[in-house]
């Protein structure tokens, strides 16, 4: 923290994409400088170049190349090179991706090293960061192997929560990783991150089933009874756990409005809906890890870089859930450490 405030480290992301222009549009509010103190990960010449693109021309940011430079009251751009980036808006190139992942390498370092208190990632592409010898499918499994703990990916927004089993696993492969031990250990990891990074005391959970109709009694598929129904039961010792529900019906009867937390089996069975319910205000969290991670609900988009019409709700809501996570997380060790002693009534004699 720097003078009472939350440093959040942003992570610039695909340079040919919309990320540095809701970054900027966000940085431009001069009410987020009030409650903390943003640090991006770029250079002054790619700040430069989008500050002018967008007509963002009182735009005012501190460089800092050390963090003891880091300035309370406006923006901070951390530099990470210093040469100009050949910026083709609209493109996945093996340039921006390379210089994704420079912005991504040190923002992480810097959480890791405690310079920051909570990142904030804006969308890369994942082809382009391949080409530049990005080895991780994204993200969220890069953010577990460098931070430690068990990344989930959790959608949020103001009324719903979708953490799925499998993240970034290819339709075909899915079924053999919904297993009663996988399926058991992502609701205790959405369980637990419910109660510390959202301050719910007794969290009530929904699982789906994978298959059409939740299986119909093991007629289209045997996955909830082998593995989902089993992992549900146990769960039910420790917490509220209902399910397996159908997809379909599921979110058709608004059902998702009931429960603190929805778990999915698979990527697009729980972002199709949350994106379709929450799209212009919703937040990847990566829940699990020892440090606090979120991002826009979006990619790069493309299709409308350069045009300045990209919508910086969903970044900036990001922003706003980092804080709030981190200070749950405070409040929840704070009532960890000192828990109230137990001290036995003693009967008064009349």
């Amino acid at each position: 923290m720097v003078d009472n405030k939350i440093i959040v480290g942003i992570s610039q992301g695909d340079v040919n994409g919309i990320g540095l222009e809701i970054i900027l549009k966000t940085l431009s509010e001069p009410a987020l400088s009030e409650i903390c103190v943003p640090v991006l990960f770029s250079s002054q010449k790619t700040v430069s170049y989008f500050r002018k693109a967008l007509n963002l021309e009182e735009f005012n940011f501190n460089p800092l190349r050390d963090f003891n430079q880091i300035n309370s009251k406006k923006p901070n751009v951390f530099i990470c090179y210093e040469e100009e980036v050949t910026i083709e808006l609209g493109k996945a190139t093996s340039v921006s991706g390379k210089y994704a992942i420079s912005s991504l390498d040190l923002a992480t370092q810097a959480l890791i090293d405690n310079k920051i208190d909570v990142l904030v990632t804006a969308p890369i592409n994942k082809h382009a960061m391949k080409e530049a010898g990005f080895k991780h499918p994204g993200h969220t499994e890069y953010l577990g192997e460098k931070l430690g703990g068990k990344p989930l990916m959790l959608l949020c927004s103001d009324k719903l929560r979708v953490a799925v089993v499998t993240g970034h696993v290819a339709i075909k492969n899915v079924s053999n990783q919904i297993t009663k031990e996988n399926v058991l250990a992502k609701i205790e990891q959405l369980n637990t991150s419910l109660v510390k990074d959202f301050g719910i005391r007794k969290p009530k959970i929904a699982v789906l089933g994978l298959n059409p109709h939740a299986g119909e009694n093991g007629a289209i598929g045997d996955e909830e009874i082998t593995a989902i129904i089993p992992a549900i039961q146990k769960a039910k010792e420790k917490m509220i756990v209902e399910g397996p529900y159908s997809a379909d019906g599921f979110f058709g009867n608004n059902i998702q409005t009931q429960f603190d937390g929805v778990l999915a089996m698979y990527h697009d069975q729980g972002l199709i809906p949350f994106k379709t319910l929450a799209f212009n205000n919703g937040v990847n969290f990566t829940a699990g890890l020892n440090f606090i991670r979120t991002s826009p609900d979006h990619g790069t988009a493309y299709e409308i870089a350069g045009k300045q019409i990209a919508d910086e709700t969903s970044f900036r809501e990001a922003i706003y859930l980092a804080i709030d996570v981190y200070k749950n997380r405070m409040l929840d060790s704070e009532i960890s450490a000192n828990p109230l002693a137990f001290s036995p009534m003693k009967k008064e004699r009349g």
